[in-house]
């Protein structure tokens, strides 16, 4: 499995966010110098990542951007699911998606729900807290 480049710069993107946790607002403009990511791209992500209540918009003279939670409840898995959607390795497990040849015959159908949890487990064990500390 490998993540969309939109998906790393999001874990990017609120990273950086995270490390503004506190300031009053921070705005999209700032994250993209700090990050290095183009303004249409942040703008982008900054879009997706309010959909999914990770990040708070405000408009207007004291507007600008908050994190929607506290850092450490925000993780990896959130991030990646605001881009991306539910995580599943396969199309198999989607809801309404019949386009496997192998459906009716499938045993391993019936075990992907279990992987996919345990992926979802994992980058759920995975806080913005950590993405945005400094690593020696």
């Amino acid at each position: 499995m490998r993540l969309s480049s939109l998906t790393d710069y999001a874990v990017v993107l609120m990273s950086a966010a995270a490390r503004h946790h506190g300031e009053a607002r921070f705005h999209a403009g700032s994250l993209s110098d700090e990050t290095g990511l183009p303004l249409p791209t942040v703008q982008k992500l900054v879009s997706k990542l309010s959909a999914a209540n990770l990040l708070n918009s405000a408009r207007g003279a004291g507007g600008g951007l908050s994190l929607a939670k506290p850092v450490a409840e925000i993780t990896l898995a959130d991030i990646v699911e605001a881009i991306e959607g539910p995580i599943a390795l396969t199309a198999c497990v989607e809801t309404g998606r019949h386009d496997c040849g192998m459906e009716d015959v499938c045993v391993v159908q019936p075990h992907w729900p279990v992987v996919n949890e345990a992926l979802r487990s994992a980058l759920a064990g995975v806080s913005l807290m950590t993405l945005s500390e400094p690593r020696a």
